[in-house]
Formats: C-alpha cells, structure tokens, sequence
C-alpha cells in the first residue's frame, strides 16, 4: 500500500466501512422521502480522521463490487486515506445502514449480514505494514472468520514491532446470541492502546470504576477510559494516570465522536506529544464530530488545536459552541 504522497502508511485501520443513509431532518426516517448518502465505519472514521491531522493512514477491507462500494472508496480517497489494499467482492455487497434523526437522538438500523466485509479473515493480517494498527470490538462481531483476523493481528501479533491499538467498541445487537464479554476481553488486554467506554465496560464486564476498568484489561500498556462529557483517563504501564476533562461541546449528533477522540490520540500518539496532550486531541475532535451530523467531521485547523491543546487554566473553563457534552 502507499498513501497520498507515495510513502508507506504510518497507520493501518482494519475494519466495515458502510454506505449511510441519512435524513434531511429531523423527520422520522419512515416518513423522509429523500436521503441523502454518505459513508461510514469505526475504523474508516479513524482513518480520516488522523488524515485530516496529517498522517499517511490506510483502510484495509472488504467492499462489493457495486456503487456503494465504489462511493465508499472515493470518499475515502477524497479524504486523504490509502485504499490501495482495499479487496473487491464480486459475490457479496457493501453494507448498508440508515440513521433515524430525531430530538431524542439518532437511531441506527444495519443491513450489513452476508456483507463483503463478513469474509475479511486472518490472510488480510499480511497486508498491513505500519507502525500502528487499529481495530474496533465491532469487526469480531461479523463474522468468525472477521474474529479471526482480529485474532490474528492482536492476540498473536502477526506484524511484529507494530503498536496494535484497540477500541472495544461494544455494539450490543451485532453479537445476537453470542456473549461479548470474553470476546472482546482478550484483545483489550492484549492491545497496546486501548479505548473502553466506562459505560460499556460496566455493560460488557460489572467495572463500574475507572480504576477497576485498568485493573481488569491490565497488562495493555496504554488503558484509555472514556466517561461521557466528565472526560477521559489514561493508565499508562509505568503506573501513570491522567485525567483531562472534556470540554463543553455543542451536540448535534453523537455517533463518530468516539472514533473522533480515538484518531486525536493515535496522533498525538504518533507525534510523540505527551499522554495529557493526546487526551485532549482526542477530546477537540470528538467535540468537532458531537457538532456535525456526519459520521466523520471537518478537523478543526491544526494552528488553532495547537492553541487550545496550549491553553492552561483556560482548559477547564473552555466552550467550544454551546455547553453538551463530549466523548460517547
């Protein structure tokens, strides 16, 4: 694979990119005649993400060989990322996923079952050469041989010398009638970097504390504990803990602004910026996503995040739009 200036990736993101569908408004979806199309996936999300920060980033996956694969591809391309290592399935599709926007939030309904996507499997380890990997608690839940890859490339390090981090990504109706729970344990224990919900950690595994949360998927060198709009918690190996408040935030939407907070980290991470530095990179683009009704927003300018990530006693007061929330 090669990126956008011909240079091997420094990232590769492993995972299902869908077409979306999405209302106008805020209608129900069963009365919108009129959606509009755009696309959407957890990895990909994070893909053009540490793009638009300006790192050299590949998706690798599977798509169909119809339109809404190749508009996934142009999309992701238009954006920066490597699509090079992308597989074309002539057999199955590309999934598909419709939003339903309303006051009460957005709702989403998947067509993905017997997706393209379903068949990545172990082989597709060989592909990535990066210094970091990422991959989501989403990709294991399509399909065994999907858990396999994630088996793979996490548990068993078929890329050895990569940094492999993980979001656990919990998404309770992929898994039916399978438990998650040790599923998604071993990979978040064996990552490098790993990105947990307080609220889906409780879900998956009772830790209802962050610091029961770092106990449990020791010994993951980098533990990152989300907890809605109070802020974020890094436990590093060392035995460090850092807390960063998230900042006031516009919501407009809420999904994309985890995978938002994952790409600021990760590069943060890459640029070698300490662990607080990171935490609140990951917090300005998860608020930039919470303030856009699409899955992956516009960055906000790096000369203005480096401001903000400079800022002092400033931070604990700062607003960016109208006061909501931040990391989901």
């Amino acid at each position: 694979m090669r990126s956008r200036d011909n240079a091997a990736p420094e990232v590769v993101c492993l995972g299902e990119t869908m077409a979306v569908l999405v209302p106008p408004d805020q209608a129900p979806l069963e009365l919108q005649r009129v959606l509009r199309l755009e696309v959407g996936g957890a990895e990909s999300n994070v893909a053009c993400g540490l793009a638009a920060l300006g790192h050299r980033v590949a998706w690798l996956s599977r798509i169909g060989d119809d339109p809404l694969g190749r508009r996934v591809l142009a999309e992701l391309r238009g954006r920066g990322v490597d699509v090079s290592g992308v597989e074309t399935d002539p057999d199955r599709p590309t999934g598909v996923y419709f939003k339903d926007t309303g006051p009460a939030g957005t709702g989403t309904y998947y067509y993905r079952r017997g997706s393209a996507a379903t068949r990545m499997g172990p082989g597709l380890a060989k592909a990535c050469h990066a210094r970091l990997l990422h991959l989501s608690g989403i990709t294991p839940a399509l399909s065994d041989s999907c858990a396999e890859l994630v088996e793979e490339v996490v548990v068993r390090r078929a890329v050895p010398g990569a940094t492999v981090s993980f979001d656990v990504n919990h998404r309770p109706a992929l898994w039916r009638h399978r438990d998650p729970a040790p599923a998604l344990l071993e990979p978040a224990r064996r990552a490098d970097i790993v990105f947990v919900g307080r609220d889906e950690a409780e879900t998956l595994w009772g830790t209802a504390k962050p610091e029961e949360i770092r106990d449990l998927l020791a010994p993951a060198a980098v533990i990152v504990v989300k907890d809605a709009e109070h802020g974020a918690t890094a436990y590093t190996a060392d035995g460090g803990e850092v807390f960063v408040a998230a900042p006031d935030s516009r919501v407009v939407e809420r999904v994309g602004a985890g995978d938002a907070f994952a790409a600021g980290y990760l590069a943060a991470h890459l640029e070698g910026r300490e662990v607080a530095v990171a935490l609140r990179l990951g917090h300005l683009m998860a608020a930039a996503a919470l303030a856009t009704g699409g899955d992956v927003p516009t960055a906000p300018d790096r000369a203005e995040l480096d401001q903000l990530l400079a800022l002092d006693e400033e931070w604990s007061v700062l607003r960016l739009g109208q006061p909501a929330g931040s990391v989901g």
